[in-house]
């Protein structure tokens, strides 16, 4: 199977896929990476794992399902399987996602339902001084941060957590979460029942 990774900023998810691939934990192929940030460093990473990487700049189409038609066709010629959106900051639009059903992951920094839709989740949970937080994998829908929950690992959130020792507990479970995720998708063990995902 081949999968393409979407990313707009550092990689680090893009990096513990691209280890648990190697390590031979995900039967599969990383054939390309994505992005719509030209300064990215998740394009370094994937011309290092000699991975193709594209930028696709939004400014050069007149609209976004321009954009979007482009992405298709890289995806198209790599005959991708399933995409992983890791830290890709823009959302797909419904008839995207209409083209790739149950064939596309994100993964959020909260334990969805909670922080559904935030830009900045891990800020947003310290603000409401919750006492847990954590990941979570979960099949794109046509909503936002909606679609059926692969994956959640929990994290404890300390008195003296900051947002960036916050983020890095939750980064440490997001790079186990996601690889496992990809891992159980390309040997055909997950099914999706409605909300549920079942693992067998």
């Amino acid at each position: 199977m081949n999968i393409a990774v979407f990313c707009s900023g550092e990689g680090t998810n893009l990096q513990a896929i691209i280890e648990a691939v190697r390590g031979g934990d995900i039967k599969a192929r990383i054939s390309l990476v994505i992005s719509d940030n030209k300064e990215a460093h998740c394009l370094q990473r994937a011309k290092k794992a000699a991975i193709r990487a594209i930028f696709v700049d939004p400014k050069e189409f007149s609209s976004k399902e321009e954009f979007e038609k482009k992405i298709i066709v890289y995806l198209q010629e790599e005959n991708i399987g399933l995409i992983a959106l890791a830290g890709f900051m823009r959302m797909l639009s419904p008839s995207f996602v209409q083209n790739y059903p149950n064939k596309i992951f994100n993964i959020h920094p909260s334990l969805l339902p909670a922080f559904k839709g935030s830009t900045n989740a891990v800020r947003d949970t310290l603000n409401y001084g919750m006492k847990i937080s954590g990941a979570t994998v979960h099949f794109v829908d046509e909503k936002l941060d909606n679609g059926p929950i692969v994956l959640q690992r929990v994290v404890e959130i300390d008195e003296e957590d900051s947002e960036e020792s916050l983020r890095q507990k939750i980064h440490r479970q997001e790079h186990i979460i996601y690889p496992l995720a990809i891992k159980l998708f390309a040997e055909g063990r997950l099914k999706v029942e409605g909300r549920r995902v079942k693992i067998s």
